[in-house]
């Protein structure tokens, strides 16, 4: 008993116990949360990087006076704990892990922190037991099993301690790298190796289920102050691709009728292109030269055109779910699905800052980077293809509005470069508003303002394209805000308050596209304008227990960020379409439906109306989604829907060809390649001229 307090009582040995103990629990814990295995290779990899901290950890205690140690130890636990517990809040409140580069984002969190700590399941809190029987083993137990020791000479015997310290700790390290060299994959369908997830941690989801939640935490920070780089095999034979695209024909119909032509939607000198990969030396640039030029084009179909000429209004509906879709609580949205195409599945998925992220794919067609409030970070990037910009090339009007300020994302700035000729911003509406945390202006007022914009257009007889972005619906749903109570008792009273309150919400931004609807149609410019609606994100604010039943199905992770997406002009008849689309489509849709020029390597999304269309709604964290069913990069499962199924191979071809969109989606963003590749294209076209 005594030489066992006297090992306990060794400040290293205790301290390395302790620490590791209660990070095993955690990892543990957290993982049993979210349903991921424990009992495979990469847990083992996993349990050799806890030791790893705990050594370190460990080590720097020893060096420290005795009740700096235990200041230390609990300090270490303590944030351990926080941080587990904060993680699983953020992956269920807002779909994907929390990332150190989400800090700029720090004072808007701030202001909806109440909202978020209510969405957390009461199970999370248990990943705090181990932190209290830490304290108790500090408060009742540290004394009674530990001795005072002798002060240590540095004798023979200590540096042989020392030494055999070093040596475990560099087998340890060794053995950590071991398992990332020889475990190429977790599974059969993970596109990305455990060493390239080390090397640059791109797939959150990922790194949490090879690394776990502490080690993700370790290499985000890495990230951070350290970006990872990683090679991208890009296939491109330029022989494959040809100088000119050829138009496309379908077959001739059997009844003889003359058959349609289709044409390919390219507008970029494709010999300029090569041109310019042929001279380019800076290697990102050229991998994402080479990706876009090999980008597959989608062709004109029987959709092209059928908009052309007439002028565009984008809503994008804060916190939209399809609870909007019910004609007696909400008669104005009633009459864009009269009159229009509907989505069935359509998905928003939740990003790191949703509604700037939503907002940035909806006008470029590209992913957002996981980890940031990417529309913030680069706000300087410009984008030649943009929707502003398509539609300014087309001889229209661009402008776009907002009925708040810039407080959570600097619209001012991202608009004007998104090639928005005037973005106006509540200030500019001369709109009273309060800075405080859910007292959100009315939509009602921000449409009255839009129509007297119209009213007052420089040129008239162009045609205009207006993008819209609302604000009344925003969380919070449990205060007493004006907006949450005016329609209150109007709604169904065997819901929740916060759904009731959410509902509430939602029909002041019904009556505002009925000023809109009517506002139209007073100026006689209903019939020549399309509307198209499409929600940010879910009402998140809101737990899938209480949406459920306002909802009549079971709300989970394969329908959570299932949201409106309409296109209407008076002169459509209503049908809903079947196909799986998310935001990254709006674009390049639009662009066909009202014939614009623009070139469909651009984007990462495609034309729903496309012949080839293959509808894939992509996740932040890798995850995908389609017809036939969702695939979780977390668990590696897959979920079917019909009686087609998948073989391991198949899913890796899909897994391979999300990451690589999320991948160059993110090069792109970071690179500031649109720019880039406008600058080239300017300056190869004049010397071709010259």
């Amino acid at each position: 008993m005594k030489t066992i307090k006297k090992l306990w009582s060794n400040n290293f040995f205790r301290s390395f116990t302790l620490i590791f103990l209660n990070l095993l629990f955690l990892e543990i814990g957290f993982r049993l949360t979210i349903n991921l295995n424990i009992f495979n290779f990469s847990f083992l990899r996993i349990l050799i990087g806890l030791l790893i901290m705990s050594f370190i950890f460990g080590y720097l205690s020893s060096i420290l006076p005795k009740t700096l140690s235990k200041i230390f130890n609990t300090l270490i636990i303590f944030i351990a704990t926080i941080y587990g517990i904060v993680e699983l809040g953020f992956k269920n409140f807002i779909g994907v892990y929390a990332s150190v580069s989400t800090s700029s984002q720090a004072g808007a969190v701030l202001s909806y922190i109440g909202d978020f700590i209510k969405s957390f399941k009461w199970h999370y809190y248990l990943l705090a037991i181990p932190f209290f029987l830490f304290l108790i083993y500090n408060i009742f137990l540290d004394k009674r099993l530990t001795i005072e020791l002798p002060k240590k000479v540095k004798t023979k015997k200590y540096y042989f301690l020392k030494l055999g310290e070093l040596v475990l700790l560099s087998t340890l390290f060794f053995s950590y790298y071991a398992t990332l060299k020889y475990e190429s994959k977790n599974t059969n369908t993970q596109a990305l190796s455990s060493l390239d997830l080390f090397k640059k941690p791109s797939n959150p989801s990922l790194v949490v289920n090879n690394f776990g939640y502490l080690g993700f935490g370790f290499l985000d920070i890495k990230e951070y102050f350290m970006p990872g780089k990683t090679d991208y095999d890009i296939s491109y034979n330029p022989e494959l691709i040809p100088d000119t695209f050829i138009s496309k024909s379908s077959p001739t119909y059997l009844d003889g009728t003359e058959k349609i032509t289709y044409y390919d939607q390219v507008t970029i000198d494709t010999n300029i292109w090569k041109n310019i990969i042929d001279n380019e030396k800076n290697k990102d640039y050229n991998t994402l030269n080479k990706y876009f030029i090999s980008n597959n084009t989608t062709t004109t179909n029987d959709y092209t055109g059928i908009f052309k000429d007439k002028n565009l209004i984008v809503i994008m509906l804060e916190s939209g779910s399809k609870l909007i879709d019910n004609p007696e609580l909400y008669p104005n949205i009633a009459r864009l699905y009269a009159n229009g195409f509907s989505w069935e599945h359509y998905f928003s998925p939740r990003t790191s800052c949703s509604t700037g992220n939503s907002e940035m794919s909806g006008m470029t067609s590209l992913y957002t980077i996981y980890n940031n409030c990417t529309a913030n970070v680069y706000k300087k990037n410009t984008y030649f293809e943009s929707i502003f910009n398509l539609f300014k090339d087309q001889g229209y009007e661009t402008s776009s509005f907002h009925d708040y300020i810039d407080k959570y994302y600097y619209r001012t700035e991202i608009h004007k470069n998104m090639g928005s000729e005037k973005f106006y911003k509540i200030q500019d509406m001369n709109l009273k508003y309060s800075t405080k945390y859910g007292n959100w202006p009315s939509d009602e007022d921000l449409m009255k303002f839009y129509l007297s914009k119209l009213d007052n257009r420089e040129d008239s007889s162009k045609p205009f394209m207006s993008w819209i972005t609302t604000v009344t619906s925003h969380q919070p749903y449990t205060d007493n805000s004006t907006y949450n109570k005016l329609y209150y008792n109007d709604m169904p009273n065997n819901l929740s308050k916060d759904v009731r309150s959410y509902m509430s919400k939602l029909k002041v931004v019904d009556n505002a596209i009925g000023i809109l609807l009517d506002g139209l149609e007073e100026r006689n410019l209903l019939d020549d304008t399309v509307i198209v609606l499409y929600a940010d994100h879910y009402p998140y604010a809101i737990s899938s227990k209480n949406l459920t039943p306002a909802f009549g199905y079971d709300i989970n992770d394969t329908n959570v960020d299932s949201v409106p997406f309409l296109i209407y002009n008076k002169n459509l008849m209503p049908t809903t379409k079947e196909e799986y689309a998310s935001y990254v489509n709006i674009l390049p849709t639009l662009a066909n439906l009202f014939d614009l020029n623009f070139d469909s390597r651009l984007y990462l999304g495609e034309d729903i109306f496309s012949d080839n269309y293959e509808g894939l709604v992509i996740y932040a964290d890798s995850s995908w989604q389609n017809e036939f069913g969702y695939y979780s990069s977390s668990t590696n499962k897959m979920t079917y829907y019909t009686s087609k199924m998948y073989s391991d191979e198949e899913i890796l071809a899909i897994n391979e060809l999300v990451s690589l969109k999320l991948e160059m989606s993110s090069l792109a963003i970071r690179k500031n390649y649109f720019n880039y590749l406008s600058q080239k294209l300017d300056s190869y076209s004049s010397l071709a001229d010259s």
